[in-house]
């Protein structure tokens, strides 16, 4: 298997602190390759416990597998239509094939020449602004004095923006230094390209909304890792009075593997006391839970933070919920991404724009580099360890992307 496609779902022994190289059991996880055999056609796979690919629709389709007609189609996007019962039965059918190398030896991969590619087409993307020192440190940063750091509606609803979906693109995917309007008089190329290190929870539907907060769950297929690329400068200018708009558009960078939800059960944690309680259409009767995801954010080869995604204020499912709280709709491939996950110290802060201290702070790298903003040239990798069901952790894959100049 060549290196863009990623590792993904290592098990570890190590502690909770995210491990550069984990090793051993592959987790169950799915997406879609393209390259030998099928020139222009890609199929979706599933990772093998020594690392290799499974070729789902071949073996479903021989081993009259469940709904082999969505798992021979060329994403994940028509299994997300079809709604959490197959979610259920297509990975629990998976878990006991992958677990047997003699059986499914037969329907592996080429071990070279594949690639990854989007694994769902996306209908609608939508960022939150879930974690709550990540919205803390956005405040301070420009209202270092402030009383409260934290808007008068942050703790009382899930906050976010509509995002661009066409512009998310699969991990290994360069990316282009955007350029725009940074001043009332001055455009040009972004000087302050950022990182925001994510989860991303991919919905499957289509269904009408609202959507109960009991019922959210049954309409999270799974995680991806995601890096929300942000021009600073782009959006400090546009950001007055709307929110994030071309600083943040020209892309997003997304995982080739997402980790089904059923998967993480083990990972499911109580979300952080919320002060004031939550109306009742964001309060589960049986308590919000987050994940206890660890991230781990790589500039050049180099670890510069490990954001801890179990301090999210705001869960998916009440994600869910408050976006459909309208009326809206879901439809399957819909992505919602997290917000910056940032932990109380500044080595587990997710963007350049903390780490850096809005330019205050610089970063100190190898060899004496530093850095505020991102160069070209520069590149990111974000992984991610989470419990495994067994014991121990294993790793959601990677999310990579390096800069280009515009």
């Amino acid at each position: 298997m060549t290196a863009p496609v990623g590792t993904v779902g290592q098990v570890t022994t190590a502690p909770p602190e995210p491990t550069d190289t984990p090793t051993a059991l592959p987790a169950l996880a799915l997406g879609a390759v393209a390259g030998t055999g099928r020139p222009g056609r890609s199929r979706i796979a599933c990772p093998l416990p020594d690392g290799g690919l499974l070729d789902v629709g071949s073996l479903a389709t021989a081993q009259r597998g469940p709904y082999p007609d969505l798992l021979t189609a060329p994403d994940l996007t028509r299994l997300l239509d079809a709604g959490a019962p197959a979610w259920r039965e297509v990975v629990e059918w998976l878990r006991g094939w992958r677990a047997d190398p003699e059986r499914t030896a037969a329907y592996r991969m080429p071990a070279e020449g594949l690639i990854p590619v989007l694994p769902f087409t996306v209908a609608d993307y939508v960022d939150f602004y879930a974690c709550e020192q990540h919205a803390r440190n956005a405040t301070l940063l420009f209202r270092p004095d402030a009383a409260d750091p934290l808007t008068p509606n942050w703790r009382r609803m899930p906050v976010g923006y509509h995002g661009r979906s066409g512009t998310v693109r699969v991990t290994g995917t360069p990316v282009v230094r955007p350029s725009g309007q940074r001043g009332p008089e001055d455009f040009g190329p972004s000087a302050k390209l950022d990182f925001e290190a994510e989860l991303g929870f991919v919905l499957g539907g289509p269904v009408p909304g609202p959507v109960g907060i009991d019922d959210a769950a049954e309409h999270v297929f799974g995680v991806v890792l995601l890096n929300d690329w942000s021009a600073r400068d782009i959006q400090f200018f546009e950001s007055r009075p709307l929110g994030p708009h071309l600083g943040k558009s020209f892309g997003t960078s997304i995982s080739a593997w997402v980790t089904p939800l059923q998967e993480l059960a083990a990972a499911r944690v109580p979300v952080p006391p919320h002060d004031p309680p939550s109306l009742p259409h964001l309060t589960p009767s049986a308590g919000a839970l987050g994940l206890d995801i660890e991230l781990v954010v790589h500039l050049n080869g180099e670890r510069i933070s490990t954001p801890p995604a179990a301090d999210l204020y705001w869960s998916p499912e009440q994600m869910v919920a408050h976006l459909t709280s309208n009326g809206a709709d879901l439809r399957a491939g819909d992505l919602l991404g997290s917000g910056t996950v940032s932990g109380r110290e500044r080595r587990q802060f997710g963007s350049m724009l903390e780490l850096g201290w809005n330019g205050r702070d610089p970063v100190a790298l190898s060899g004496g580099a530093q850095r505020c903003w991102l160069e070209d040239g520069d590149e990111i990798v974000i992984g991610a360890t989470a419990p495994a069901p067994g014991g121990g952790r294993f790793s959601l894959g990677e999310v990579r992307g390096r800069v280009r100049g515009s």
